[in-house]
């Protein structure tokens, strides 16, 4: 490819339907919609590159009405560019035309763009995951529901291998979920399975601390978002007095000063969903602010399709993780597409024996 070129786009809606009604804290989820962004040039026509932007509902900065009407202006504004075919020129050129607060808008056209880059191959980044079909471990996640449904979910997500648990908290009962909680507990020790809860902000501050201490005597991992972002003092209290680790996840969202919350706050831990955070560049940006001050991090999708999910799963595995990652959520949806990510045994692998669908 040529150092500087023009790059035409479009873009294909699609909505992705649950195999369940997953539910969270912020309600039920029954579908999800995304934006498969195209990208490609007139100059190599048969080279595509796919991104996505797919904004959560209630919780991305760009859920709002006009989006797709954005989403059209900025894929004008973004074919009239020069692009500078490298890297980091890419997602300067992302961050410098398309405002903070469209971060799934970002990503997704960081995705397509460095797709195209490297041949339309579904190679975003030079990483051990796609190059090397290195596995890395994620965490089995336990949606919200009925008891039984919850319980079906934790013995399926144990009998398929995974050594660490992830359950959503908040929508029954706190004495339901403790007793969730320890029925896991009761077969497998913490060396055996490691266990972190998701409250989704659903504690008050005044009860968060009697629930944290109780969550610690079943030797829970971490907790994400104990309280609703938006109130960094009690937040940064309850990280002081914590027996339980807590991981910043909403708190994150929209957040420019990065620096300036963590330190603010203190967390032990921080969640990063590119697709909420603004994209790779501010992802990177997040681990490097998080690691310079000792706080741990884990990659999470954000209900993303495979095209999404196999990005993010690439940017993570430039960081060789150790920890189980957020990135199991490539089955939830009855009509994603088909795709080389394959999750067994706990881990995600990229198969090269399976073919990738392509968006239509």
């Amino acid at each position: 490819m040529s150092n500087y070129k023009r790059i035409s786009f479009s873009y294909i809606k699609r909505k992705l339907v649950f195999r369940f009604d997953a539910g969270t804290s912020r309600g039920i989820l029954k579908t999800k919609e995304v934006f498969w962004i195209k990208a490609s040039s007139a100059e190599n026509p048969t080279v595509i590159g796919w991104g996505e932007a797919a904004p959560l509902v209630k919780l991305s900065p760009d859920d709002r009405p006009d989006f797709e009407s954005k989403l059209e202006d900025f894929l004008v504004k973004l074919s009239q560019l020069d692009w500078e075919m490298s890297e980091e020129k890419v997602l300067d050129q992302v961050s410098e035309t398309i405002p903070f607060d469209f971060p799934s808008i970002r990503f997704g056209v960081e995705v397509a763009v460095l797709d195209l880059m490297n041949g339309g191959n579904k190679q975003i980044l030079q990483n051990d995951f796609r190059d090397q079909y290195q596995p890395m471990p994620i965490n089995g996640l336990i949606w919200m529901g009925e008891v039984q449904f919850m319980k079906d979910q934790i013995d399926q997500k144990l009998e398929e291998g995974f050594d660490c648990i992830k359950m959503k908290i908040g929508a029954i009962s706190f004495e339901k979920e403790l007793e969730l909680l320890s029925y896991i507990r009761s077969q497998y020790s913490a060396d055996q399975i490691t266990l972190r809860v998701d409250a989704n902000g659903a504690f008050s501050p005044e009860e968060a601390l009697e629930k944290l201490t109780r969550l610690a005597e079943l030797s829970i991992h971490s907790i994400e978002q104990p309280i609703r972002a938006g109130q960094p003092e009690e937040m940064r209290k309850l990280c002081e007095i914590s027996p339980l680790p807590i991981a910043l996840d909403e708190e994150l969202i929209g957040v420019e000063e990065k620096e300036s919350l963590l330190k603010k706050i203190a967390p032990q831990f921080i969640i990063l969903k590119p697709c909420l955070l603004g994209g790779i560049k501010e992802t990177r940006e997040w681990i490097s602010v998080a690691e310079k001050h000792g706080i741990g991090w884990w990659m999470t999708s954000a209900l993303e399709s495979n095209i999404g999910l196999n990005a993010i799963c690439q940017l993570t595995s430039q960081y060789s993780p150790e920890i189980p990652q957020g990135l199991g959520t490539g089955k939830l949806f009855e009509n994603n597409l088909g795709s080389p990510l394959t999750v067994r045994k706990g881990e995600i692998i990229y198969d090269p024996k399976k073919a990738w669908e392509e968006p239509s």
